[in-house]
């Protein structure tokens, strides 16, 4: 299904209001693979597996990247050792995290990239973004707080506000989170392994962000 055959399918549903009719477009889009952005050439290598939880009635928003592999094999977002760090960070177990009355999880792709050469997951495609994201926000009024993990969440959600990397990012997590509007937003790193590294040498963000970050979700969640 091309990009302008998506849109008037949401057009139709009213661009969103239906939450559920925006569920099932969002999971027979095939964009990447039928009409790539870059060109026939830079498809998407294998099978569309849109992974996306929306909800009428989370008030935190969980917006990630992509899904990796793991996750387009089991259709579970979050289900790998980056979860487990997630869950870890959010003071929560699985069976509270995957309760959509609890949380939607919608990353800025929708679908498993694949690997670039140096066998990392390449970055969210190009189609979702521009097609997807606002009408899943205009879905979403009751969202609260919004989590966006990694830089191309926080470059969409933010927008100008984003500093010049993830890091300093991060750092200046006061300055979105602490506002008189909703939603509040709050940055933060990927909980990938990789970022093991980053963590150690930012100790900061284990001491100052995470206990403010539990305290919140046990109040939105309860």
């Amino acid at each position: 299904m091309a990009g302008a055959e998506l849109t008037e399918q949401l057009a139709a549903s009213g661009q969103g209001d239906g939450l559920d009719s925006l569920r099932a477009a969002i999971r027979i889009c095939r964009l990447c693979r039928d009409a790539p952005a870059r060109g026939p050439q830079h498809c998407l290598p294998h099978e569309p597996r849109p992974v996306a939880v929306l909800s009428r009635t989370a008030r935190i928003l969980i917006a990630g990247q992509a899904p990796g592999l793991r996750v387009h094999e089991s259709g579970l977002p979050f289900n790998d050792a980056s979860g487990d760090r997630l869950r870890s960070w959010l003071g929560v177990g699985r069976e509270e995290f995957y309760d959509p009355d609890r949380f939607a999880i919608v990353p800025m792709g929708f679908c498993f990239p694949g690997y670039d050469d140096k066998g990392s997951d390449l970055p969210p495609r190009r189609e979702c973004a521009p097609l997807w994201r606002q009408p899943v926000m205009d879905a979403m009024p009751q969202i609260e707080l919004i989590l966006t993990i990694g830089q191309y969440a926080q470059a969409w959600h933010l927008g100008a506000r984003r500093k010049k990397d993830m890091t300093e990012t991060v750092r200046d997590w006061r300055e979105y989170y602490f506002v008189n509007q909703a939603p509040r937003i709050l940055p933060l790193p990927h909980p990938s392994w990789r970022n093991t590294g980053w963590l150690r040498r930012n100790p900061w963000f284990e001491a100052d962000v995470l206990p403010v970050l539990k305290q919140d979700v046990d109040r939105l969640i309860r």
